[in-house]
């Protein structure tokens, strides 16, 4: 299966070095956000390591992930989601440490990330022209996508905290919410001509808050409104059913528009 998801793709040269967007994307796009909550949580509270300890390992996963994801020569399914699931586990710690350890509170956090998420977006478009995912075709695109990714990713945890827990919603309230947003944003796409560069990005940030509290309605306690799923088990079927949608939903790279 590995060989499989490793495979690489022909005619690099008309190919981003990212999946096509797809519903198989999103579907494991999900999973990953939802893996990082758990997975995160498992190392920094289960195991007891803290956020900034947990936060350093991570970002060093992280770095050699984004090592081998750049230096490839086109796009790589394992390599990719590799970096996806770094990329969450780190935002999970990250944003934990930030918000609580330094005391920023999960609203000063959603709204510190939301800024630098949408200045990295400025910033990649005025420096490329473009911040359409089929674009990213080279090292100077592939970093912007990163950078974007990362704060992305450590905002839906503070995001999904911040209605859960501040807003009192819940963690199937809050799913509800974030569901709900995705609903819209796919109708939006359907039936309007709104940009489809803006809905991408937008989904792809709330796909975060959205894994953050499934992830915590799987693993926290009964009388918290979760279901007490030990957090290394809740990763574990995560990741088998990671593989198990990557297996059913190949992943290509997206394709050049223009």
């Amino acid at each position: 299966m590995l060989a499989h998801m490793v495979s690489i793709p022909k005619k690099q040269g008309t190919l981003a070095k990212v999946p096509a967007i797809t519903l198989g994307f999103w579907i494991i796009k999900i999973l990953a956000t939802t893996l990082g909550e758990t997975g995160g949580d498992f190392l920094s509270m289960s195991l007891g390591l803290g956020y900034l300890p947990s936060t350093a390992i991570f970002g060093l996963i992280f770095l050699v992930a984004i090592f081998f994801q750049i230096r490839a020569e086109g796009f790589h399914p394992f390599i990719y989601w590799l970096t996806i699931i770094a990329t969450t586990t780190l935002g999970t710690t990250l944003a934990d440490f930030t918000t609580r350890s330094i005391g920023i509170g999960y609203l000063g956090g959603s709204t510190i990330l939301l800024l630098l998420v949408l200045a990295s977006l400025a910033l990649w478009r005025k420096c490329t022209g473009s911040i359409a995912v089929d674009q990213v075709t080279n090292a100077k695109s592939e970093w912007f996508y990163w950078v974007t990714i990362m704060f992305s990713q450590t905002l839906g945890t503070a995001a999904g905290d911040w209605t859960s827990d501040t807003l009192n919603y819940g963690y199937l309230g809050s799913i509800g919410i974030f569901g709900g947003l995705l609903l819209i944003i796919a109708l939006l796409y359907w039936k309007t001509a709104a940009s489809h560069v803006f809905l991408f990005w937008a989904a792809f940030i709330l796909t975060r808050p959205l894994g953050a509290v499934v992830g915590d309605f799987l693993d926290k306690p009964l009388d918290h409104g979760g279901l007490n799923l030990s957090r290394l088990t809740a990763s574990l079927i995560i990741a088998a059913l990671m593989i198990l949608s990557g297996y059913c939903f190949p992943q290509k790279a997206a394709a050049r528009t223009h």
